[in-house]
């Protein structure tokens, strides 16, 4: 079993992906960050992942992700994901969100440690990966609301 973080370089993915790697030497599982990457400049520009200027390379946005990732949780994998199935009725985040669930299927988690400031809330903004991942009950979820 593995405990999944989605990761997006944020301060609460980061916090997330602590909590995760503290949990996981009481578990005894290993832990897993992701990093969903659209094919969209834009969303990537968002996150801060690349500048204004800067070409959109999704090789190297995953190669700063990981990069980040090691910094936080040496001992943590690293994988990313550029969501192929996009739909255009979809948005953007949902398509993330199909993502994280599908990789939590296939990787048969336990816990998703999602780290977001209005998951679990009555109002969920359209931005927002944690109330639809927590919404899943294969597995269990930790929200990190608090950096």
């Amino acid at each position: 079993m593995v405990l999944l973080v989605p990761f997006d370089g944020s301060d609460l993915s980061r916090t997330a992906l602590e909590r995760a790697t503290e949990f996981a030497t009481y578990r005894n599982e290993d832990v897993l960050a992701l990093t969903v990457i659209p094919n969209e400049p834009e969303y990537a520009l968002e996150r801060g992942w690349v500048d204004a200027n800067d070409p959109f390379d999704i090789e190297a946005i995953a190669d700063r992700m990981a990069e980040q990732v090691e910094a936080v949780a040496p001992e943590a994998s690293f994988r990313y994901e550029v969501p192929e199935d996009v739909s255009s009725m979809a948005s953007i985040t949902t398509d993330v969100v199909r993502t994280v669930r599908q990789v939590a299927n296939e990787v048969d988690a336990s816990i998703v440690f999602v780290g977001s400031e209005n998951a679990g809330r009555v109002s969920t903004p359209v931005s927002s990966v944690g109330s639809p991942v927590s919404e899943d009950p294969q597995y269990d979820v930790h929200i990190v609301r608090h950096a």
